[in-house]
């Protein structure tokens, strides 16, 4: 067996843990708490009082227009000038979590505003209040529509953690970088945490593929529900 193929085999348990212990759950946690808070900050910028929509565009501002690499290390490395410490993970998260909340806000923004006024005269006809009119038609229609770039968002942030190693998160880059420092292999460990990122993606589309084609399928939403 070649040596470079021998490292690789020996590397590949190591990398696989960190990111079945790491990557995956760093992914998940933030993408949860990202689009909860896209949700509720679309909502805000929709019916929000002036000063909250306010707010709410600022903080869109802020987090779209500067390098997620900046925003950790300040989260990190800035924030403990201030009194507040923060381990790596929950720094980790925090960033991430922020940073997808920016993004994704503004697609669910965008489908919900792109749902036919139509819609909502519909249910006001019913006797709903706007509250239950977005619960029962709109959102169910808008989550159709913002499967495709959230789903894009979701293996996005997969390879954004990688970002978390300069955190010192033992995520798969980072596990890359610590036998690369032992064997003197970079190109080798580097290129096979790249395919196992890639192995990662392509099973998130292929999820993708199947979700966006069970939701084109069945509609969510039908006058007499």
């Amino acid at each position: 067996m070649p040596a470079w193929l021998h490292l690789m085999a020996q590397s590949l348990w190591p990398l696989l843990y960190a990111g079945l212990v790491f990557t995956v759950p760093l992914t998940l946690a933030s993408f949860a708490i990202g689009v909860a808070l896209a949700f509720w900050v679309a909502l805000v910028r929709l019916f929000g009082p002036r000063w909250a929509s306010a707010a709410a565009r600022f903080y869109i501002w802020l987090f779209r227009g500067s390098p997620l690499l900046v925003q950790l290390f300040v989260i990190f490395y800035g924030l403990p000038n201030v009194g507040i410490v923060l381990d790596p993970l929950t720094a980790a998260i925090i960033g991430f979590s922020l940073n997808v909340g920016a993004y994704n806000a503004e697609v669910i923004r965008g489908v919900i505003e792109s749902i036919p006024r139509g819609q909502w005269e519909a249910a006001y006809s019913l006797n709903m209040t706007r509250a239950q009119a977005l619960r029962r038609v709109i959102l169910p229609q808008a989550i159709r529509v913002a499967l495709p770039a959230l789903s894009n968002a979701f293996i996005a942030l997969v390879k954004d953690t990688s970002l978390a190693a300069v955190l010192t998160v033992p995520e798969i880059f980072q596990a890359a970088q610590r036998i690369a420092a032992v064997t003197y292999e970079p190109l080798i460990l580097y290129s096979e945490a790249a395919l196992i990122y890639l192995a990662f993606s392509s099973v998130l589309s292929r999820a993708q593929f199947r979700l966006e084609a069970r939701f084109g399928r069945h509609a969510l939403f039908s006058p007499g529900r």
